[in-house]
């Protein structure tokens, strides 16, 4: 076989370059999406912009030589109607985000309300003494006053016993 000859022809490897280009594209599209780091997030829409560039020229050419068929041209009512939906798809999902961020944001200043009082009550447990206990305050024993006396006498104080 002759080493300067293609085992592909032009359009077949044509097409598998456009192939693998439009895997590439969807693949940093979803890393530059899920990106948590801002700077990796664009250093994956960089690539992003790059390699649908390189696939715009490849269908340019491929359609200049006839090596590619695109399929009828959509109406233009088609196409605006599609835009319109994605649109209105996209104002709700702008909605539904908002809602839940001021949800959020609510429930966070709420919860720090509430442990604010929290920290200054007492749990309502341990604000009312159970009644054995009221009880057993009520009926302490009370010492009499001629032994309350006798321990305050100095003279009747053991020696190392402090008051």
């Amino acid at each position: 076989m002759n080493a300067s000859a293609n085992f592909l022809p032009d359009e077949d490897l044509a097409y598998t370059v456009l192939s693998d280009l439009k895997r590439v594209t969807r693949e940093y599209a979803t890393a530059a999406t899920e990106s948590n780091c801002p700077s990796i997030r664009q250093h994956f829409t960089q690539l992003l912009n790059t390699s649908l560039a390189m696939q715009g020229e490849l269908y340019t050419a491929m359609s200049q030589q006839k090596m590619y068929n695109t399929a009828s041209p959509a109406l233009r009512q088609e196409i605006d109607k599609q835009m319109k939906e994605y649109q209105n798809t996209q104002q709700k999902t702008n909605q539904f985000v908002q809602q839940r961020k001021t949800m959020a944001q609510g429930q966070q200043a709420q919860y720090a309300n509430w442990n604010n009082q929290q920290q200054w009550q007492q749990p309502q447990w341990q604000q009312q003494q159970p009644q054995w206990q009221q009880q057993q305050q009520q009926q302490q024993w009370q010492q009499p006053t001629h032994f309350a006396q006798h321990q305050q006498d100095p003279r009747h104080q053991q020696p190392g016993h402090f008051m």
